[in-house]
């Protein structure tokens, strides 16, 4: 071998030798950049190709965070392009609106009323979404329908022809804004869960997987919460609801009571009223008036007054202005009076009760109302020297009372006659064999034979 091909020969093992190198290094540098990707997978596993804006502003934040990019964004100010001049025309057109509304009415018949309701919705293509009915003492039905925004306003104006409407509350939520933003959250998650689903596919270690699994739970549980709000809103727009509420017209009967009060007697309550309380001397005469109001929707009837202090009930009132026997309308009024002579100061309890009567005439005793009210009326003594009433008055007290110390007493000592009356017959016994005993012998009597 001359020198040219030694020095040849030496020259392809060193380009051999730095092949060998040169492959090992890149082996080794893949290594490292496989187990590099797997690290940054932990810390930001949406971090790979490069990225559009709006998932840049995922990578950044998150698509939590994505939610507080202003949804304002998608309306086209004005003097903008052609391009934009349509979207923003497109979002005026199709506004995403909630049309609620709260109507209450007033009805003769709550039952065949809502039965009613009912078939007016069902007719505009509604349909009834919840119902809660109460019975006596005041029937009321609550009804929820859904029915389409077209249809809304009709709908409006049918039920409140049912009967006298009381009150109504409308409402529109323009929530297109809140859906738009519901939309690019999604589509945004949407895009991150794909990310973290293909990451977990190429992990190649326990660490990874785990690390990735707990990312992409959460990732999916905020995405499907999501798209339930955005159902959820869809719903509500695609039909409107009306809650409607169906109460008696002639539903609350009341009554009320005052009582007050005057000195003397004489004038058939024609003073009635008088005043809230009054003092008068023991033994004056006093007009006490009831004066009943009807305060509420329906006549009243059936009037029954009583009061346990001054004893007295309907039957024993004067009559001052009304018929406590009729009916009594609704604000009209009943006056009756009572005379009294107060001999201590007194505080009456005095209640009326009334039924109501509907609308045919009927008297609903199941529904009576009741007031109950009260009045101060202070007798006080006059005073000054007494007189020969009073003497007398007060000697025939003092015998009352003696009688009746008598009587206390003998019913104490009858029941104990007994005790001395065999105290009487011991000692007597006793008396009696003493006196035998101080008999003397008989000396011609004749001794005792002897055993």
């Amino acid at each position: 071998m001359d020198f040219s091909t030694t020095r040849r020969w030496w020259k392809l093992v060193s380009l051999a030798v730095v092949m060998l190198l040169v492959l090992a290094a890149c082996s080794g540098g893949s290594d490292d950049a496989g187990t590099d990707a797997v690290e940054r997978s932990f810390d930001s596993p949406v971090a790979e190709p490069p990225l559009g804006a709006d998932e840049q502003l995922a990578r950044d934040g998150g698509f939590e965070e994505a939610a507080d990019a202003p949804s304002e964004d998608l309306a086209a100010p004005e003097g903008a392009g052609t391009g934009e001049s349509v979207v923003a025309q497109i979002r005026q057109a199709t506004r995403q609106i909630i049309f609620t509304a709260d109507l209450t009415v007033a009805v003769t018949d709550v039952a065949t009323s809502g039965s009613q309701a009912i078939d007016l919705i069902e007719d505009l293509g509604g349909f009834l979404f919840g119902q809660q009915s109460v019975g006596l003492p005041e029937p009321q039905s609550i009804l929820v329908f859904k029915v389409d925004p077209d249809r809304f306003q009709e709908a409006l104006e049918r039920l409140g022809a049912i009967g006298e409407v009381r009150n109504q509350n409308v409402s529109a939520d323009d929530v297109t804004d809140r859906i738009v933003d519901l939309e690019s959250r999604i589509a945004t998650a949407e895009t991150s869960v794909d990310r973290l689903r293909e990451l977990l596919r190429d992990a190649d270690s326990v660490e990874a997987i785990a690390a990735l699994e707990g990312q992409l739970l959460a990732r999916e549980t905020g995405l499907e919460s999501m798209r339930g709000q955005l159902r959820t809103l869809q719903d509500r727009v695609a039909l409107a609801t009306i809650t409607l509420t169906l109460t008696e017209a002639l539903s609350r009967p009341q009554l009320d009571l005052a009582i007050t009060a005057y000195p003397g007697h004489g004038d058939a309550g024609e003073s009635c009223p008088g005043d809230g309380s009054v003092v008068v001397d023991e033994g004056d005469p006093v007009t006490v008036c009831f004066e009943i109001t009807n305060v509420g929707d329906m006549p009243l009837t059936d009037f029954e007054i009583r009061d346990t202090v001054l004893e007295v009930e309907t039957g024993d009132l004067l009559v001052v202005f009304g018929d406590p026997e009729g009916t009594l309308e609704p604000g009209q009024f009943l006056i009756m009076a009572a005379e009294i002579a107060p001999e201590r100061t007194i505080r009456t309890e005095t209640r009326v009760t009334a039924a109501p009567v509907n609308a045919d005439g009927e008297v609903l005793e199941n529904r009576r109302v009741s007031s109950t009210n009260a009045v101060f009326v202070q007798a006080i003594d006059p005073g000054g020297l007494p007189g020969f009433g009073d003497g007398l008055s007060t000697s025939v007290e003092l015998v009352r009372q003696l009688g009746g110390l008598l009587v206390l007493a003998a019913g104490i000592v009858i029941p104990l006659l007994w005790i001395p009356l065999l105290v009487w017959l011991f000692l007597r016994w006793r008396r009696t064999r003493e006196d035998d005993a101080d008999i003397p012998a008989d000396p011609d009597s004749p001794a005792p034979a002897p055993s």
